[in-house]
């Protein structure tokens, strides 16, 4: 066409930019680019909406924000593609900065709908409860309240916030409930921790005469394994192919050795991974480890470690969980034999953190923190809830609680105790809140036994509702008691 002398219009222009990205042309791309400039057509909206996705599907959200800034007549499609660009490349927060910039403006183009999706999608991702709740107030002011994605995206993202009141509140004033409603509402259940909750509301969907799917079935199969219902979760298992003709995937086996390894039942557990028609994943064996720590199975640890390393997958939690089994059984030789493993491979461990976000601002504590500018009254505060718990019972639970300090140290001076983020995030949770407000705490790595157990009685002793967030589980603690029911 350039050769004929042909001029390129903005539908030509975007036409090949869509062919770039089809095609991973970035160079072609940019060379379309400058000629959309040399042309004159920056003036298209719908043509510059189009080098946004090009520069999203690179990876270069930056250049997509230079582009946005470009446009002259922003629609509120052009907005639906910036905070789009955002959430697709891991910059969701600056997606929620996108939606206030955008409702700031107070212009003809509002958020419609789609916006309203992308932006709960970003807020279940970042856990931001309280922005959630705002586009929620938005939705209903503006008529979206009615329409069934967006409702099953509420459902989700309060149930990813780990507010299962208002996600129950969503579900409930929906009239048509299609699958995906029911599987939002029991996987929300599930991964909260209520399971025999989850699994009335299986039945009541399939009273309604709504056949489950794969989904509905590996949220109630995660329901029965942390809830800790085994009988129910193996009846669920079993119907899946007997029942309704769906065969196991690798998501349901994984609830099923989950539910095994919590019932203790690991030689079961590791037999049916081996058993499988489809090779196991490393989060499978990763499970069945966490359960050897837990019920001090140190031989089979190692071969789940082998496991691992055949499948090229072992990573450094791996090694200190089969570290922390051993210090367990009181193997203090290969504990040893581990920590020098670990330092002859250089490998580098996750450092545990938490996150508490008070009026909009996150705290954020790693174990032993000393650089919160309140950190005087957040170690006084904990040093008074200690003192509580212990009379209530709490004794701290030694073999969670070891951290090396020095290799090189003598024998019986190793290890110490340590104060962990969790504790320090609650602490600064009671100074900074009224009482009977509910703490919300998240964490980057699965919380240890022995700040379960301190969360776990401090809701009861304090009358709180603490929620703790960690990588594999929602943890509801209400009156001494979790949701969870870990022993």
């Amino acid at each position: 066409m350039l050769r004929k002398n042909i001029r390129p219009d903005p539908v030509s222009c975007s036409f090949v930019t869509k062919a770039c990205v089809n095609g991973s042309l970035m160079l072609g791309g940019l060379q379309i680019h400058g000629r959309i400039l040399r042309d004159g057509h920056q003036l298209d909206s719908l043509l510059m909406t189009g080098l946004m996705d090009f520069y999203s599907c690179f990876r270069v959200v930056g250049d997509a924000f230079k582009v946005f800034d470009e446009i002259a007549r922003r629609d509120t499609v052009v907005w639906n593609v910036l905070i789009s660009c955002c959430t697709g490349n891991g910059r969701t927060r600056d997606a929620l900065d996108v939606f206030d910039r955008m409702e700031s403006l107070k212009c003809e183009e509002k958020p419609d709908d789609v916006t309203c999706l992308l932006v709960l999608q970003a807020c279940a991702k970042l856990g931001e409860l309280e922005f959630g709740e705002r586009v929620h107030k938005y939705i209903r002011e503006n008529g979206y309240d009615k329409i069934k994605n967006i409702c099953n995206t509420l459902i989700a993202m309060y149930s990813k916030c780990g507010d299962m009141d208002k996600a129950y509140e969503v579900f409930k004033g929906m009239n048509n409930k299609s699958v995906v409603s029911w599987s939002a509402m029991i996987s929300g259940l599930a991964s909260n921790g209520f399971g025999r909750e989850a699994i009335e509301a299986f039945w009541e969907m399939h009273k309604m005469g709504i056949t489950p799917d794969e989904q509905i079935f590996t949220g109630v199969l995660s329901a029965c394994s942390r809830s800790g219902l085994l009988d129910e979760g193996r009846m669920f298992f079993n119907s899946m192919s007997n029942e309704f003709g769906i065969m196991p995937d690798i998501h349901h086996y994984g609830c099923v050795v989950d539910l095994l390894s919590r019932a203790g039942l690991l030689e079961e557990a590791y037999n049916l991974i081996l058993s499988m028609r489809m090779k196991p994943d490393a989060v499978m064996w990763r499970t069945l480890l966490g359960a050897c720590k837990v019920h001090s199975q140190f031989e089979l640890g190692e071969r789940i470690v082998g496991q691992l390393v055949k499948l090229k997958a072992q990573k450094a939690g791996d090694y200190l969980l089969l570290l922390n089994i051993y210090s367990s059984a009181g193997d203090e030789e290969k504990v040893l034999e581990v920590r020098k493993l670990l330092k002859e491979n250089s490998i580098k461990t996750t450092p545990a953190s938490c996150t508490i976000e008070l009026k909009g601002d996150i705290h954020s504590f790693v174990a032993d923190d000393t650089s919160h500018p309140k950190k005087e009254e957040i170690y006084e505060m904990l040093e008074e809830i200690e003192k509580q718990l212990k009379i209530a019972g709490y004794v701290t639970e030694v073999t969670t609680e070891l951290h090396k300090t020095d290799a090189a140290a003598p024998a019986g001076n190793q290890f110490r105790f340590s104060c962990h983020s969790e504790k320090l995030a609650i602490a600064f949770g009671v100074l900074m809140t009224p009482p009977g407000t509910k703490i919300r705490v998240a964490k980057n790595l699965r919380t240890c036994a022995d700040c379960h157990k301190f969360a776990e009685i401090f809701s009861g002793v304090y009358n709180r509702e603490v929620v703790i967030t960690d990588r594999t589980h929602f943890h509801h603690f209400r009156e001494g008691r979790c949701s969870c029911n870990r022993n």
